[in-house]
């Protein structure tokens, strides 16, 4: 795909809708099938990713439509400043066509101009996501898991 047709932008709140509407989209579908029929719960989320101080966010446009969004903040830790994705999605129909690549480019090119150099993000095994940062460099961290409890 010919990349001079988008566009790169650091994105907040005045977004959050045409963000709402993509990830849902995106989230609710194949592979993930999320359950965000609460619209006051994925609203909370996303004013969470977007609108604090350390948030950071990014959107790719084609044109006026938004087609992919990275959500997450800014972590100052012992080993230096990381731009924590919490969310990071291409709109499904512009999957496997670079655009993905090209997004994470431009995201490391932009958190550089800000200082930081590393990204930390987590994501499953099982789904495309997975191979997707392999390929773009990511290295998994064999000493780390995550945990959950329901309290």
């Amino acid at each position: 795909m010919d990349h001079s047709r988008l566009t790169f932008v650091r994105i907040g709140l005045e977004q959050k809708e045409q963000v709402k509407e993509k990830f849902l989209q995106v989230f609710t579908d194949a592979p993930w099938f999320d359950d965000w029929s609460d619209p006051e719960q994925l609203d909370m989320y996303l004013n969470d990713l977007m609108g604090q101080s350390y948030s950071v966010a990014f959107g790719l446009y084609e044109g006026n439509d938004l087609i992919g969004a990275s959500l997450g903040y800014i972590k100052h830790w012992y080993s230096g400043t990381e731009y924590i994705i919490d969310e990071l999605f291409i709109v499904k129909e512009k999957q496997g066509k670079g655009i993905g690549t090209y997004f994470m480019e431009e995201i490391g090119d932009a958190i550089r101009e800000m200082g930081v150099y590393h990204i930390f993000l987590l994501t499953e095994r099982g789904v495309p996501a997975y191979d997707f940062y392999k390929k773009n460099g990511f290295s998994e961290i064999p000493e780390t898991t995550a945990f959950w409890k329901e309290v």
